[in-house]
């Protein structure tokens, strides 16, 4: 009985689950409910966790300059990024990786699945923004998905609020031993969205940092246009060009309409097409390219976090012209992806898994227009 309970909860869940957090919000119903009977118990006990990573060892980075590693992944056919030193830092904070439900938050075991997701992270996510920039990754006891399934709202922000004091620590360690004044990108998706924009209202937004960040690239999360009227320096990005802004969307496919559990505010939907706030569909002739996911995302809610030897092939070639994209009602629309190489993270109309793979050749070229367009001004002064 136990293990048709535990099947029948991951086939409900899983297609509403793939990469993570932002996905859940929009999700309630029995499958999530049965999947939360896999999680860790409703208790929070600090000594579960395992200590604050050492921003002044390397280990702790999932992504450094000296050691870029899978973020050093170039499509075929493209480019790779010139020798020279870049002149602008990425801040990458990873979405969720940790499935494994063993506690509320990451062992931050580099011999585990969890671990292996984040290096899927940093191939298929951050590597988008090589071109532009060195990157910087960091580990951190992100919150586990179970934070989004069975938590109640105690253990809901007790969680999140764990997860964001690493990242703003490895934030800090990267302004002052790493960045040293230098203009700087924050990129994110789904639970690294959440803390990224935390960092913007907190660290960034009304402060000196706010004139060298370039831009932001929160993706996959919820961010509404509630709360980002509310920032007092940083806006929503007007144009491809346009810096010291952010930029967000929530993909899905065409066919059903969201429906999201948390809020009624409307989400920010920036097209990546076009760059513009919500505005008409943008046809697909401007997608510069979609790209094929290397290796796969591993979702396991019970058992053991054992790595499985997951392997991650070089990046295939862009797709051009893949996908329009529209803006609508704060929800950014693809074009069906339930056939074809995207098939596997199109889990029902939610496309939570392919928010940068749809879209990862106008991601690499909008970074490099927006830095180009940060040192024209840089100059300028």
């Amino acid at each position: 009985m136990r293990t048709f309970l535990y099947s029948l909860a991951a086939i409900a869940a899983i297609a509403v689950l793939i990469l993570g957090t932002g996905a859940a919000i929009f999700y309630s119903g029995h499958g999530k409910i049965l999947l939360g009977l896999l999680g860790p118990r409703n208790v929070w006990d600090a000594a579960a966790n395992v200590p604050a990573p050492d921003y002044a060892d390397a280990r702790n980075w999932a992504a450094l300059p000296a050691k870029p590693g899978l973020t050093a992944y170039v499509p075929a056919g493209v480019e790779a990024p010139a020798a020279t030193d870049p002149q602008v830092d990425v801040f990458f904070i990873h979405p969720t990786g940790d499935m494994s439900g063993a506690g509320w938050n990451s062992s931050l075991n580099p011999n585990s699945q969890t671990e292996e997701n984040t290096r899927w992270m940093m191939a298929n996510q951050a590597s988008v923004y090589n071109g532009c920039c060195d990157i910087y990754a960091p580990r951190y006891r992100e919150a586990s998905i179970f934070r989004y399934i069975s938590a109640t709202p105690e253990l809901y922000k007790k969680s999140g609020d764990f997860a964001y004091a690493d990242v703003d620590r490895a934030f800090t360690w990267f302004l002052e031993h790493y960045s040293k004044g230098r203009p700087f990108i924050i990129a994110t998706h789904s639970q690294g969205t959440e803390h990224g924009f935390n960092l913007i209202r907190r660290r960034i937004d009304g402060t000196p940092l706010a004139r060298r960040m370039v831009a932001a690239y929160l993706i996959g999360g919820g961010i509404t246009d509630r709360e980002a009227a509310a920032l007092k320096t940083v806006h929503v990005c007007a144009s491809p060009s346009d810096t010291h802004c952010f930029v967000h969307w929530a993909t899905y496919g065409e066919g059903e309409m969201p429906v999201r559990t948390d809020t009624k505010d409307k989400l920010v939907c920036v097209n990546p097409l076009t760059w513009r706030r919500d505005g008409p569909m943008a046809p697909a002739g401007l997608n510069l390219g979609a790209e094929p996911i290397s290796g796969r995302f591993q979702i396991k809610f019970w058992g053991s976090d054992a790595p499985s030897g997951m392997k991650f092939p070089p990046l295939k070639a862009p797709l051009k012209k893949w996908t329009s994209a529209e803006c609508r009602a704060g929800f950014l629309f693809a074009q069906d992806q339930s056939k074809g190489p995207f098939a596997p993270a199109a889990f029902g109309h939610n496309y939570h898994g392919l928010d940068y793979a749809l879209w990862a050749m106008n991601i690499r070229e909008n970074a490099n227009a927006r830095v180009a367009a940060y040192l024209g001004e840089t100059a300028a002064r």
